[in-house]
């Protein structure tokens, strides 16, 4: 077929293509059509494939037209978009080209017409000038330690019930029956719950009435008058004094166990002593703090790249990115895209405001991706088969299973092709991060690094 382009570039990511298919080509698919309805078309007082084309174009005419001129285009099309010169100038998956009316078709003409569509955007980060990264400082001491092994005690403690003569006390789970009473004193139905549990000292009391049922026992029954601040969060309780009859149904300790050899062999058979968890606890707790700080420096280089090299998002793209968050919403809340529309309009809430709020996000992640995916290919990063076998063992090395485990998991294409994309980048950041500036940010505490975005 020949056929000549001409490409236009348009704002927003967006492309127009114009081509012109030679009349020769134009007149060989209006006779293939012609002839597929030569062979297909049945009309009266003629046999089957053998109308004459004359009465087929005074009854077909328009139609052979369309279907000739419709075939002309989605085989131009796929010549072009096929030609390897031609990656850049591609439509997005997502974004079919379209057309705003289809041309005349002259069987003794060569065949013009014109299609938008979004293409992916194109960014050159070639200046990395003005950068500096803050790295935060943070110090894993004995108190990450002894908080991790804090947890572990938790984890294997043993809860046992009181005896119905000892108090509650912080640190129990208490279990109680609760009411609010009006003004009058008589019990409100609606607020009645039984066996609501929680810990006493802790977070988990909707009602924070904690001190209050300190030093009660078993089945022993307690008003409560309760003033709360004005500065309270739940709007319902902010400013307000609520009156509450409670009762006492249960109270149970939790016995921890003793930080010693036989509770770190409980752990994991690996270890033989205390000094052994310890010591793998310190190793973990490391490798987690440097993982957050990396991602600390790679979310800030992203925002400087992304704040100096500035772009727009084809819209194309953006739906395709909310789109696939809202059905991942959906998995979430093991439903379907459509029924989770129905729910939240139950809700009184808008999938539009919904959408609104993660555009941001949305157009940060996405710039970001095309970003690194630029920066991947201008650079020529690549990886060897020996560097994802090296990726291999570290990741049996950090998670203490074997080297097998982890070819296992990633035997698929997918999950391989996965981890040889993460390898790319991860080696575009420490080349970056060898070009910029990185300074010594704030000190910050472990449990306060990842509270960080």
């Amino acid at each position: 077929m020949k056929i000549t382009k001409e490409i236009e570039k348009l704002e927003h990511s967006a492309a127009k293509l114009t081509v012109t298919v030679a009349k020769k080509d134009v007149a060989d698919s209006y006779n293939e059509t012609l002839g597929k309805y030569a062979k297909n078309v049945q009309i009266p007082g003629f046999r089957k494939g053998h109308v004459p084309a004359a009465v087929l174009e005074r009854k077909y005419g328009e139609q052979i037209k369309m279907e000739a001129a419709s075939d002309l285009i989605d085989k131009s099309l796929n010549e072009i978009f096929k030609d390897e010169t031609e990656l850049e100038n591609r439509p997005l998956p997502y974004a079919q080209p379209t057309m705003d009316e289809m041309p005349a078709f002259d069987v003794s003409k060569d065949f013009t017409y014109t299609v938008k569509y979004d293409v992916f955007p194109k960014v050159e980060v070639k200046d990395f000038n003005g950068i500096t990264i803050k790295e935060p400082q943070v110090t894993v001491g004995d108190a990450e330690l002894q908080e991790e092994l804090k947890g572990i005690q938790e984890r294997n403690a043993v809860v046992i019930d009181k005896k119905d003569d000892e108090t509650a006390e912080k640190g129990n789970i208490v279990t109680i029956d609760i009411v609010e009473k009006d003004e009058n004193g008589k019990e409100i139905a609606s607020t009645k719950r039984e066996g609501f549990v929680f810990t006493l000292g802790t977070a988990e009391n909707v009602y924070k009435i904690d001190d209050e049922i300190i030093g009660m026992k078993k089945d022993e029954s307690k008003d409560i008058s309760k003033k709360y601040d004005k500065s309270e969060k739940d709007e319902e309780l902010a400013g307000k004094t609520k009156n509450y009859s409670v009762t006492v149904k249960q109270i149970k300790v939790r016995n921890l166990p003793a930080l010693d050899d036989e509770l770190a062999q409980d752990v994991n058979e690996k270890f033989k002593t205390l000094d052994d968890l310890k010591k793998d606890i310190q190793k973990n707790l490391e490798k987690a703090k440097d993982r957050k700080i990396n991602e600390i420096k790679i979310n800030d280089l992203l925002s400087q790249l992304i704040e100096k090299n500035q772009f727009e998002i084809p819209a194309s793209m953006l739906n395709a990115e909310l789109d696939g968050r809202w059905r991942m919403m959906a998995q979430q809340f093991q439903t379907t895209p459509e029924e989770l529309d129905r729910m939240i309009a139950a809700s009184g809430q808008k999938k539009e405001d919904m959408l609104t709020q993660w555009t941001g996000d949305a157009e940060k992640m996405l710039k970001s991706r095309i970003i690194v995916d630029s920066l991947i290919r201008d650079k020529n990063i690549s990886v060897t088969p020996e560097e994802i076998e090296a990726e291999y063992q570290k990741i049996a090395d950090e998670n203490g299973i074997t080297l097998d485990e982890v070819k296992k998991h990633y035997n698929d294409a997918r999950s391989k092709e996965y981890l040889i994309d993460e390898t790319k980048e991860q080696k575009l950041y420490k080349e970056i991060f060898a070009q910029v500036k990185v300074s010594k940010g704030d000190k910050v505490s472990f449990a306060d690094l990842f509270k960080a975005n």
